[in-house]
């Protein structure tokens, strides 16, 4: 992947942070970084099409760990 260069400004305690967990996992404060910057772009990101999410049929009604974990073996065909 290619990468672009870019300068921002931030907060020196912001940084002093960044510094301290980049010894402790001992990789750069430039990976941190990255994926900060990775993070807030997925939290902004605007989507073009809605999600589109599975729904289910059901009584409405609040179901089991047994409940649910025998409808997925019954589904998986086990």
């Amino acid at each position: 992947m290619s990468m672009k260069r870019t300068n921002v400004y931030a907060d020196p305690e912001d940084l002093a942070l960044i510094k301290d967990a980049a010894r402790r996992r001992g990789i750069p404060e430039a990976e941190i970084i990255r994926e900060g910057i990775h993070l807030a772009a997925m939290a902004n990101r605007v989507w073009d099409e809605p999600l589109d999410w599975p729904t289910f049929e059901g009584s409405g009604e609040p179901v089991t760990k047994d409940e649910i974990r025998s409808e997925v073996v019954r589904r998986a065909g086990r």
